[in-house]
């Protein structure tokens, strides 16, 4: 088992789960979980070497700028439904993100 890919994957899900959570719960506080924990999703991604590793990355990079703007739109301006509409996006990029993933993961041949 290959930690490595196993940490990456968990952060990606985890940053679409936790953008969805703030679609049900509308606070600043899980609007912050969901883009710390994509950031941190981002930064892995960053040692990553295969053949869609740009994708992987470009998809990451589109989370964080939707969902750091959010935030800032929620807390700062107190507009939910731009902060709602952004944090769509960043789940949209989170989906693209886990596609790519699992196309990779198909195309590896592992040794057993």
């Amino acid at each position: 088992m290959q930690w490595g890919k196993v940490f990456y994957i968990f952060f990606t899900l985890m940053s679409l789960t936790t953008s969805a959570a703030f679609l049900y719960e509308n606070t600043a506080t899980a609007l912050f979980v969901a883009g710390s924990i994509n950031v941190v999703s981002t930064i892995l991604k960053l040692g990553i070497r295969n053949m869609l590793s740009a994708e992987l990355l470009a998809g990451s990079l589109v989370a964080d700028l939707h969902l750091i703007p959010a935030f800032f739109m929620l807390e700062f301006y107190d507009n939910d439904r731009i902060a709602v509409g952004l944090v769509i996006g960043a789940v949209i990029a989170n989906v693209y993100t886990l596609i790519i993933s699992m196309i990779e993961s198909s195309r590896e041949k592992e040794d057993f």
